[in-house]
């Protein structure tokens, strides 16, 4: 039995990973160290909860003696990083936090680890450390580090400290930087979720600049399979991208999104662009692909209507978080346990 502190795992991608390695594999104990904050979700782990072989604790990744307690007390070996605040629109409006939650957390993490010598520490990071591409070429594992928001500076300054340890500590390290995900359990903030509820909603959708900001866009469950297979197989010391090879302009996908639900586009918005919106993403992994034989599993047309069709049967989840009511969630759940 490995035991693993997954950090961030209420949030979107550590939830839906959590899930996904709970319902495959029963080798893996899981202790689930989560701030909830507003992005934070319990409700997302439903799948999960009762489970012999998992454990949620509310705590913050910045507190240094509650993280030395959880390492001790749960006899931690692994540590698989999702914690961070994570919105690049919100580290515009205000940046501390991004920093403190994810470059002092990742310290606290990492000097924990170090003194517990834990197995391996596997940062999930982001291509937007990378910055911004062109009309061509592609994000490698060598692309220098350019961030250009508060957000991605904040997890490049965490990715080269992860570095760090390794070079200086000789701590088993390993790094992901993954394109944008999309799929269930994601925050209404974010782009996909928000151009549904909107829509559903007939609300307008806000369309930053001319819609033709480019990501390269993957499911969240492919996602979590190529943690998977780093975790258990990725080389210690290196970096290794994941990305679906499919790029495509924010306006095409909320164009489908309408399409899909038999919307308007009447219902379209241009806002003004953001500051320092990076024109495009594009991830190059085949590294991952070459090395320890992941590919992604789904085509986007096909994982699109996953998406919506997920969020339009499950409308009293993204109910309660745009009334604040999950919210409520842990303290209903753990005074009934008492």
């Amino acid at each position: 039995m490995k035991n693993i502190l997954v950090t961030g795992g209420a949030g979107f991608i550590g939830s839906n990973f959590i899930n996904y390695i709970l319902d495959t594999r029963d080798d893996y104990f899981i202790v689930n160290l989560d701030k909830l904050t507003y992005a934070g979700n319990l409700e997302n782990l439903k799948p999960s909860e009762g489970k012999k072989n998992y454990q949620f604790v509310k705590g913050d990744i910045t507190n240094n003696e509650f993280v030395n307690y959880i390492f001790e007390k749960f006899n931690i070996k692994y540590v698989i990083n999702f914690a961070a605040e994570s919105h690049v629109d919100r580290s515009i409006l205000g940046s501390e936090i991004f920093y403190r939650s994810n470059v002092i957390g990742t310290n606290v993490l990492l000097e924990t680890s170090r003194r517990f010598e834990i197995e391996k520490f596997f940062q999930i990071s982001t291509d937007e450390v990378y910055g911004s591409l062109g009309s061509t070429g592609l994000f490698t594992e060598t692309t220098p580090l350019s961030p250009n928001s508060p957000y991605s500076s904040s997890k490049a300054a965490a990715d080269m400290m992860v570095m760090a340890f390794y070079h200086t500590y000789g701590m088993p390290v390993v790094i992901t930087r993954c394109s944008n995900n999309y799929g269930p359990y994601q925050f209404p903030e974010k782009l996909i979720p928000l151009m549904i509820i909107n829509s559903l909603n007939g609300k307008k959708l806000p369309v930053y600049g001319d819609g033709m900001n480019v990501r390269d866009w993957i499911y969240v469950i492919d996602h979590n399979k190529a943690v998977e297979l780093v975790f258990e197989k990725g080389r210690v010391g290196e970096v290794y991208n994941v990305g679906a090879s499919n790029e495509m302009p924010n306006l095409q996908i909320i164009k489908l999104i309408l399409k899909k639900l038999g919307k308007s586009e009447d219902l379209i918005e241009f806002v003004k662009d953001r500051p320092g919106h990076d024109r495009r993403y594009a991830i190059d992994s085949s590294k991952i692909q070459n090395e320890l034989g992941w590919k992604p599993g789904f085509i986007f047309e096909e994982a699109i209507e996953y998406t919506v069709d997920w969020y339009l049967k499950n409308k009293s989840w993204w109910e309660r978080i745009i009334s604040g009511e999950y919210q409520k969630y842990y303290y209903d759940l753990y005074q009934n346990r008492k």
